[in-house]
C-alpha cells in the first residue's frame, strides 16, 4: 500500500493530519493579523465576514470538525465491532472538509451562498456514514453523538444565515457550537478518562482506591451539558442558560476529583486527558458566572475554547494515534511538551480578556504557545500517520 493510500486507510490519520496542520495554519494567520494591528498597521484578509469571526468558525468548525471526524470514524467501528469506512469515503470526507475550508477562505470573492453549501454539507456527509454504522448495532449513548453532530451542524447553520444576511445569529451560532464541542468533552472524556486511568492503575498492580464515577453524577453531567448548547441555539435568556453552565461545570469539576488525576502525574497521556477536562468544567462554570453577570464572558469562552477542547482534543488525537498505529501509550517528548504548553496558553488567553490592559502581548503569546504545541504535535506524529500500522504494541506498554 502506498503512503498517500495508507493516508486514506483509516480516519485518525489524514484527519488527525489535517486537524493538526490547520491548527498550526490558522492561528497563524490569526495571530500575524493581530500583531499587525497591534503595531499600528493595517491587514486585510480575503474573507466576507470579520477577521475574529473567520477565526471563531475556523476554529471550532474547521479545526474541531476535523478532530471529531476524525475521532468518529476510529471509534465507531471499535463500538460496533464492523469494519471502518472505506479509504474512499475518507478520502471525499477530508476533501469535502478542505472545500469548507477554502470557501471561507475565498469568501470575499465567492457569494454567501456557495461559501455555505461548501461549508455545511461536511457534517451530514459524516452523520451519515456514523449512522449506516450504528443503526446495525444501536446504542443509546453512542447515537447521543449523532444527535450531538446535528447540534453542531445547526450552530454553524446559524451561522451562516447570518453571513446571508437572512438573520443576526452569528454570535449564536459559534456559541452553540463550541458549547456542543464542551459538550462532548463532558460525554466523551467523562467515560474515557476514568476508564483509561483505571486501566493504567491495574496494569500497574493497584487494586484498590480506583476511579470512581458515579451513574448519578455523570447523567447529572451530562444532561446539563447539553442542555447549555440547546438553551444557547434556542435562544433562552442568558441568565437561564449561564445557570445551567454553572451547573454543568459544577458537576463536571464534582466527576473529575474522583478520578485519582494525582495518581497520573508521571503518566503525561492520562494527565493530559484529567487537566483538560478540569479547564472544560471550569471554564464552564466561568461561562455560568458570566451568564449571571460576574465575570468576562468571552475569557470564559477561550479558556474553553483552548484549555477544554484544545487540550481534550490534543490528548486524543495523540494517544489514538499511538493505540491504532500498534506503537505503546506513552506521550513522546515533544507531544509532553505540547501538553504543557496549551494549559498556559488557555490561562494567558483568558488574562487577556479579563483585564483588557494587557490584551495584546497576552493573547499574542497564547497564540505563539498554541502554535508550538501543534508544531510539536505535527513533527511526533508525522511519519506515525504515513507509516503502516506495527502488529503490536511493545510488550509491557501501558494501556
Amino acid at each position: 500500500m502506498s503512503a498517500v493510500k495508507r493516508l486514506f486507510s483509516e480516519g485518525f490519520r489524514v484527519f488527525f493530519l489535517s486537524a493538526g496542520l490547520f491548527a498550526v495554519l490558522a492561528m497563524v494567520i490569526w495571530t500575524g493579523w493581530l500583531a499587525i494591528h497591534a503595531t499600528g498597521g493595517l491587514a486585510d484578509l480575503p474573507v466576507a465576514m470579520a477577521p475574529q469571526h473567520w477565526h471563531a468558525h475556523e476554529m471550532i468548525f474547521g479545526y474541531g470538525g476535523a478532530a471529531l471526524a476524525g475521532f468518529f470514524l476510529t471509534a465507531v467501528p471499535n463500538w460496533t465491532g464492523g469494519k471502518g469506512a472505506a479509504h474512499r469515503f475518507i478520502a471525499l470526507a477530508a476533501a469535502v472538509w478542505l472545500a469548507g475550508r477554502l470557501a471561507l477562505w475565498a469568501s470575499g470573492n465567492l457569494p454567501p451562498a456557495m461559501v455555505a453549501v461548501a461549508d455545511l454539507a461536511f457534517a451530514p456527509l459524516l452523520a451519515v456514514q456514523l449512522l449506516s454504522q450504528l443503526l446495525r448495532r444501536p446504542r443509546g449513548p453512542q447515537l447521543l453523538f449523532v444527535a450531538m453532530l446535528a447540534l453542531f451542524w445547526l450552530s454553524n447553520l446559524l451561522v451562516h444565515l447570518d453571513w446571508m444576511g437572512l438573520t443576526g445569529t452569528a454570535g449564536q451560532g459559534l456559541r452553540g457550537g463550541l458549547l456542543v464541542l464542551a459538550g462532548m468533552i463532558v460525554v466523551m472524556g467523562g467515560r474515557v478518562t476514568p476508564g483509561f486511568t483505571r486501566n493504567a492503575m491495574v496494569a500497574s498492580g493497584r487494586e484498590d482506591r480506583l476511579p470512581v464515577n458515579p451513574r448519578p453524577l455523570a447523567a447529572g453531567s451530562v444532561t446539563a451539558a447539553i442542555a447549555v448548547p440547546v438553551g444557547c441555539l434556542a435562544g433562552l435568556p442568558e441568565t437561564l442558560t449561564g445557570a445551567v453552565a454553572l451547573l454543568a461545570g459544577a458537576l463536571a469539576l464534582s466527576r473529575v476529583a474522583l478520578w485519582r488525576g494525582g495518581w497520573t502525574w508521571r503518566r503525561p497521556i492520562l494527565w493530559t486527558m484529567h487537566l483538560s477536562y478540569a479547564l472544560n468544567a471550569f471554564g464552564l462554570v466561568l461561562l455560568g458566572l458570566a451568564g449571571l453577570g460576574f465575570g468576562s464572558e468571552i475569557a470564559a469562552l477561550h479558556l474553553l475554547a483552548i484549555g477544554g477542547v484544545g487540550g481534550m482534543t490534543l490528548a486524543i488525537m495523540s494517544r489514538a494515534s499511538l493505540g491504532h498505529s500498534g506503537r505503546a501509550l506513552v506521550a513522546p517528548r515533544g507531544v509532553v511538551l505540547a501538553y504543557a504548553l496549551l494549559p498556559f496558553a488557555a490561562a494567558l488567553r483568558w488574562i487577556g480578556s479579563a483585564f483588557p490592559q494587557v490584551y495584546e502581548p497576552a493573547v499574542l503569546t497564547s497564540g505563539v504557545l498554541w502554535v508550538m504545541a501543534f508544531t510539536l504535535y505535527l513533527a511526533e506524529f508525522w511519519l506515525v500517520w504515513w507509516q503502516p500500522r506495527l502488529p503490536r504494541a511493545p510488550v509491557g506498554s501501558p494501556r
